[in-house]
């Protein structure tokens, strides 16, 4: 069984946003059908309840704070509870009876809550809920996109194929391997020893290393051909001054 929360924290959300201003206020939904689906999709043991209270209403409600919904969704036997009260675009409670209060821009009003806010509130209250699950929790805590999961480490066979790639390069510069492999992680800025470099950072050390044995090989092969040059050279003035003759 794999880890809930992981799955649906790690899926990014971002293009099923929407948002509504109102006034100097934004607020972000996330689709409750959407958000039901992917959900299924993955779990299809998945379940939701609407909480239903007196007289089979799907909210309670206080005279004086208004009208409060709740849901209860199961993942896995696993079952977390949410709540959310009936509110207006500007995040006022919404009551029974419309009524007004004062900001320091004037007065505001606040209509009375209808059956319509009612559902919209419960399907928003069941995205809050699957949001306690991992999906697009990191709405709520106002962040824009979701927390990346830990880096891999590299394997032990890519760190043994990244030092004989190193080594090749050692030989080639005529350096000592550890100076090699030190200057290489600090061209590239990772203040770490080789044994400790991530999956990723292994790649961009391979790619770096492939980028420039051309340039060494290169070099070593136009050295290689002056020093050939230079002993063919010699050859040839020993030959002139000990007049050895041709074979």
């Amino acid at each position: 069984m794999d880890n809930v929360f992981e799955t649906l924290f790690h899926l990014d959300v971002n293009e099923r946003v929407e948002k509504k201003k109102t006034g100097n206020t934004q607020l972000s939904y996330l689709s409750w059908a959407w958000a039901w689906a992917e959900v299924k999709k993955r779990y299809e043991n998945a379940q939701y309840e609407i909480l239903k209270f007196e007289n089979n209403q799907p909210y309670v409600y206080d005279e004086k704070t208004g009208y409060m919904v709740f849901t209860k969704v199961t993942i896995d036997d696993i079952t977390h509870e949410m709540w959310l009260p009936v509110m207006d675009g500007a995040n006022k409670a919404m009551k029974s009876e419309p009524y007004t209060y004062t900001t320091k821009f004037g007065e505001k009003s606040v209509e009375a809550a209808t059956m319509f806010d009612v559902n919209k509130t419960i399907m928003r209250c069941l995205v809050k809920n699957l949001a306690m699950f991992g999906l697009g929790l990191y709405i709520y805590s106002g962040e824009d996109l979701p927390e990346a999961e830990p880096p891999k480490p590299a394997t032990p066979d890519q760190i043994k194929a990244l030092t004989k790639e190193i080594e090749n390069m050692a030989q080639l510069a005529e350096i000592a391997y550890e100076k090699a492999e030190k200057g290489i992680l600090s061209h590239l800025k990772l203040n770490k020893k080789l044994k400790d470099i991530t999956n990723e950072e292994y790649g961009t050390m391979l790619v770096y290393i492939n980028k420039m044995l051309p340039a060494y090989e290169k070099k070593a092969k136009e050295k290689a051909e002056a020093a050939k040059i230079e002993v063919d050279a010699e050859q040839v003035g020993m030959e002139l001054q000990y007049n050895i003759p041709e074979k």
